[in-house]
């Protein structure tokens, strides 16, 4: 008898190691919207890395349409009830992504990740680390590049976004009115420096390319259009883009009107090749998914908390003469 109760403890124990080496680990990569080509880039960096390791699950989740707050926190309610262990993030709205589910998380011991969107400063603790881009220096880099197109007198420049409330969207509006007026208050530009904002701007747009596109084409359609800057897709990420910006391909060229926008996603890059675009000045949606997977990967399988909370990787300019070229630097680019 005791021969048979030291034979079943030694299974049971050899159970217990081979389902340790086995477990499966469930990550979600949670974007702001789920049919945007850069959180789907996202999912392909989780995805990566997964493939290097034999326990790992990632899945892919957001809002269906747009970027609504309350929506991305259901999205994330479904997926705690899917047991999921860990969860990827962009932030759409920190207040309300904190009090209505971060909190939850953190009492669970759900380990969160952001990424391309931190939290705000005051809600940081309920996330071990940010992965993406520095949003203001993008923002900056924004601004710097629309200076190229100054006039001797007073320029007059439209600013797009998503959301108001969204922090990586106003750390670039902020990032852009520093560039253009040299002044940290991030107040509406009404002349400091020689730029004035349009009266309609900032536009947002929840990131609804409809009205993203339409927003651009009443711009375009001015006698003396302002510059026109998006500090995200929007408005290229439609499928229409092309067809309903071709008109203005002559202009856009000849630099009588400037849109530049940030992200640089294959679609973006066609409108490029046309002339559609300005400049687009790219990130890393694939890298940031795939390093924010890595870092979780630690956490959950090794107990290894992340080095460092912020963690920034860069970004590039891409421009056509012909053909697109992108550097990670502006100064590479033709002027």
């Amino acid at each position: 008898m005791k021969k048979i109760k030291t034979l079943v403890i030694t299974l049971l124990g050899v159970f217990l190691a081979y389902s340790s080496v086995f477990a499966q680990f469930k990550v979600a990569v949670v974007g702001k919207t789920k049919n945007d080509s850069f959180y789907m880039q996202a999912f392909d960096g989780c995805l990566q890395f997964a493939a290097t390791v034999d326990d790992l699950t990632c899945i892919y989740d957001g809002p269906a349409d747009y970027q609504d707050p309350r929506s991305q926190v259901r999205v994330v309610e479904h997926l705690l009830e899917q047991d999921v262990d860990g969860i990827l993030i962009a932030t759409t709205n920190s207040d309300f992504l904190v009090e209505r589910m971060l909190k939850l998380t953190d009492k669970v011991n759900i380990p969160v990740i952001t990424f391309d969107s931190d939290l705000l400063p005051e809600h940081q603790r309920y996330r071990l680390a940010y992965v993406g881009t520095n949003n203001f220096d993008f923002g900056v880099a924004l601004g710097e590049y629309a200076k190229r197109y100054k006039k001797n007198d007073q320029t007059e420049i439209c600013i797009q976004s998503g959301s108001d409330s969204t922090p990586n969207l106003n750390d670039r509006i902020r990032g852009v009115r520093f560039a253009l007026s040299g002044d940290y208050s991030n107040e509406r530009l009404t002349g400091q420096s020689g730029w004035i904002e349009h009266s309609r701007c900032p536009f947002y747009t929840l990131g609804k390319r409809d009205n993203a596109l339409k927003q651009l084409k009443f711009i375009l359609s001015q006698e003396s259009p302002p510059l026109f800057l998006a500090v995200a897709g929007f408005a290229q990420f439609s499928p229409d883009y092309i067809a309903e910006i071709m008109q203005y391909q002559q202009q856009i060229r000849s630099g009588k009107h400037v849109v530049i926008s940030a992200d640089a996603e294959a679609i973006q890059l066609e409108a490029l090749k046309l002339n559609l675009s300005t400049v687009n000045i790219g990130q890393r949606p694939q890298e940031m998914g795939r390093y924010s997977a890595e870092l979780m990967y630690d956490v959950l399988k090794h107990n290894k908390m992340p080095e460092q909370q912020i963690n920034y990787l860069g970004f590039y300019y891409c421009t056509a003469e012909g053909q697109v070229n992108c550097s990670t630097s502006d100064s590479a680019l033709s002027r």
